[in-house]
Order: C-alpha cells, then sequence, then structure tokens
C-alpha cells in the first residue's frame, strides 16, 4: 500500500549558481558520505548532476513523507547513498528506509527525483 509519494525536478544552472553563492551550500545539503562521494566524481558536470539529484531526491522524500524540509526533517536527514549495484537508496537519520524507493534521473539541463513510500498493510 502507498502511503506517500514525492517528485521534485531542479535546473542543474540554478544548483551550480546556489554552490557559487553561498560557499556552505554543499555542507547543508550533503551529509558527510554524499560528499565523500562527490570528491570521487572526476567532472564538473557529473558532480551538479550529482548534486542536484541529491537535492531533488531529498525534496522528494520530504514531500512524500508530508514533512517537507524544515522542522523535522533537514537536507542532512537525509542520505541518498548508492548500493553495491549503484541503485540510489535512502537512509534518514541514518536508518536504512527499506520502505522507500527513489529513483534519480538527469538530463543536460534538468535532475528529477520520484520518492515512494510504501506502508505494510499490517501496520495498519
Amino acid at each position: 500500500m502507498i502511503q506517500g509519494t514525492g517528485i521534485d525536478l531542479v535546473e542543474l544552472y540554478r544548483i551550480e549558481q546556489a554552490i557559487k553563492r553561498n560557499g556552505r551550500f554543499l555542507n547543508r545539503v550533503l551529509s558527510k558520505r554524499e560528499m565523500e562521494l562527490l570528491k570521487q566524481i572526476p567532472s564538473h558536470k557529473r558532480k551538479m548532476e550529482f548534486v542536484s539529484g541529491r537535492f531533488a531526491a531529498k525534496e522528494a522524500f520530504a514531500k512524500a513523507n508530508g514533512t517537507g524540509i524544515g522542522e523535522t526533517l533537514s537536507f542532512k536527514d537525509i542520505e541518498i547513498i548508492p548500493d553495491q549495484w549503484g541503485k540510489p537508496e535512502i537512509f534518514v537519520k541514518g536508518s536504512k528506509m527499506t520502505e522507500a524507493f527513489v529513483s534519480i534521473s538527469h538530463s543536460k539541463q534538468f535532475a528529477v527525483a520520484q520518492v515512494i513510500i510504501e506502508k505494510s498493510i499490517d501496520q495498519g
């Protein structure tokens, strides 16, 4: 049973501009593990896709969760970490969200992410 769904679309250019304007932007949005993954990416274009995709996925998760980003959840509370095959997985405050599913895609100008949160029928 679906408990929530969220989607977010961001322009890569706007994320790049936010990084240039605010030196703390990356530290505000990415977790330590995500920052380590970002450091391993060689090309600037791919780095912008990575950051934009993570930003969109976190916004989509917050929408699906019904909380938004703010008092209950911060960007750093949500991590998008690839599994051993590269599939993104959602971690919230360090715990893997086995009932949450995320898909991230990029084009030349945009990054989009969709999150679906399932609820077991026996959870009521």
